[in-house]
């Protein structure tokens, strides 16, 4: 029951900004009067005023917005409850103690909502009814700032309602997500799910809205930026104990962020590796595919591929490419190619093969539709790497992966799916009878085609696959029935093109230079003058070459006896 003295007994309809006045005047005079814990009604009369400012500020129209009147109706409440203390204290020193706390602590979080929101600048925007009549862009934004607003202030409940309307903003269309993130809703998203007060549902949504973020590329910096915070949190999403859609959305705001080698050495030494493995090994298909994705990226750092093998991860993966769905098997198939990168570690190479990793590829390779298919580049770099270990490298030609590379050099529809074949070609090549292999099957051909390719890389890939291959007779054979063959060659001499390694032309011209009409080709096609430059350079071979080539044109200039 309220004393006769208490204002509040008779402005129940004055405005609230009126009645939040009118409180905190009777609650400062009130303060001074009361005789028990003066220490802690000292500090809450601080508190009263910095919000006694905050008001002044909320002054005029501002105190009409929809966000300024429910913070001013919940101070109304905690000053009028604040009132009744200094006036009735609690029964008993640690109730009264414990309820000066609870006040103390309301009215700090009431003084840090209207500081946000006094700066927030949503207090400008136009009423939404105004929205209609102006840019649409510039209501979406109005729009994601009040959101963002309302995610950092209010009770636990209107921040969950706040989240909702984030998600649901998001999901329209990508530009949303863009306005979204630059209204700074990364680190409050990050700040709301390592609050304590969150529930596990609002942290789940959390995690949902940054997933959303993650999946556009223009945004992946912001969350990049937040750093080893962030990381924990989705790390710990992963759990077992997790739902299954808030472990997928974990995995997939992980599938960007992990593409940062920082990140990703993060993710490896903070127990990720184990969470994404068990995913994979038992969550469902679609975020298994995730999972394998995030692995992908962590196995492309050095530093976290022992952390992958000591989780014995080969077998989980060489199972998922066997079984799971078309993109969890390329994903899986990726992670054992970056696995087996590193040409000097023979031992992952081996627990692959030995995992099944061999008969894995070739049935996924089989699996494509056409030589064609997007999906072969990872297998053809498996290929690839596997073959750095010679004895992986027989055991790779013995079953049967010739004709296949020979096919993905022909047909292959992308840049990188060729130069992975190029470069399986020069890794399994390693004996005459392989090199005699793949001319038969028919490999010369194609590489002399790339050898004039846009991408650099393929033309190196062919260059070197060429200059391994025509070590062999019949190769050489093979190669000088193609007219383009020496032209291609010659232009990779350019001293200018430094993307690609000089030795490889070389070795090849050198290798059909014993060839009258090949010799003239390398002439014609402006050969002595990259060569010259190429020798000034001390590039290995090219005197050599040079000098071969100048000798043919001298002895060219007397007729046959």
């Amino acid at each position: 029951m309220k004393s006769p003295e208490d204002p509040t007994s008779d402005v129940t309809d004055e405005d609230d900004l009126l009645r939040c006045r009118r409180l905190l005047s009777s609650l400062s005079a009130s303060v001074p009067s009361v005789q028990s814990f003066k220490g802690k009604w000292s500090l809450i009369h601080s508190r009263l005023d910095i919000l006694t400012v905050h008001l002044s500020d909320l002054d005029g129209p501002d105190s009409s917005h929809p966000l300024s009147s429910d913070l001013l109706r919940r101070l109304s409440q905690t000053l009028s409850d604040a009132l009744s203390l200094s006036l009735s204290p609690s029964v008993g020193r640690l109730r009264t103690r414990s309820d000066l706390d609870s006040l103390s602590a309301a009215l700090d979080r009431l003084a840090s909502d209207a500081d946000l929101l006094l700066k927030s600048g949503v207090l400008r925007d136009p009423p939404p009814s105004d929205h209609r009549r102006s840019d649409g862009r510039e209501a979406v934004r109005s729009e994601a700032r009040t959101i963002v607003t309302r995610l950092q202030i209010g009770t636990t409940e209107s921040r969950a309602l706040a989240l909702d309307s984030l998600l649901g903003l998001m999901s329209a269309d990508d530009k949303n997500v863009m306005i979204v993130a630059a209204q700074g809703a990364a680190s409050v998203l990050v700040r709301l799910i390592d609050s304590s007060s969150a529930s596990p549902e609002t942290r789940e949504k959390a995690v949902s809205a940054i997933t959303r973020i993650s999946t556009v590329d223009s945004c992946k910096h912001v969350l990049i930026a937040e750093g080893v915070i962030l990381l924990n949190h989705l790390v710990r999403a992963l759990d077992p104990g997790g739902s299954s859609a808030a472990r997928r959305d974990a995995c997939v705001a992980l599938r960007s962020l992990s593409l940062s080698r920082d990140n990703a050495r993060a993710i490896g030494g903070r127990g990720g590796v184990s969470g994404l493995l068990d995913i994979a090994r038992s969550g469902t298909p679609s975020s298994q595919a995730v999972a394998a994705a995030v692995l992908k990226n962590l196995a492309a750092v050095p530093e976290v591929r022992q952390n992958l093998v000591d989780e014995d991860c080969v077998p989980v993966l060489v199972g998922l490419a066997n079984s799971g769905t078309a993109e969890a098997r390329e994903n899986s198939i990726g992670c054992l190619c970056n696995l087996a990168s590193d040409e000097g570690d023979q031992e992952i190479k081996l627990l692959i093969v030995r995992s099944g990793g061999i008969d894995c590829v070739r049935d996924y390779w089989d699996a494509a539709t056409s030589p064609s298919d997007r999906c072969l580049e990872p297998a053809a770099a498996l290929v690839r790497n596997l073959s750095m270990y010679k004895y992986v490298a027989e055991i790779v030609v013995s079953a049967g992966f010739v004709a296949r590379l020979v096919a993905v050099l022909e047909k292959g529809s992308t840049p990188g799916a060729r130069s992975a074949a190029a470069g399986a070609v020069y890794e399994a090549a390693y004996d005459a009878k392989t090199k005699r292999g793949f001319g038969e099957a028919g490999g010369i051909r194609p590489l002399v085609r790339m050898l004039e390719a846009k991408s650099m890389e393929e033309r190196e890939a062919a260059a070197k696959a060429l200059a391994c291959l025509l070590t062999c007779s019949l190769n050489r054979r093979l190669f000088r029935k193609d007219e383009a063959g020496v032209y291609g060659a010659v232009q990779l001499l350019d001293a200018s093109i430094v993307a690609v390694d000089k030795r490889y032309p070389i070795a090849i011209l050198g290798a059909v230079s014993e060839s009258r009409r090949c010799r003239k080709q390398m002439v014609a096609a402006g050969g002595c003058g990259y060569l010259r430059r190429l020798a000034e350079m001390e590039v290995e071979s090219a005197k050599r070459l040079l000098e071969r080539l100048e000798k043919g044109k001298l002895w060219g200039v007397f007729p046959r006896a």
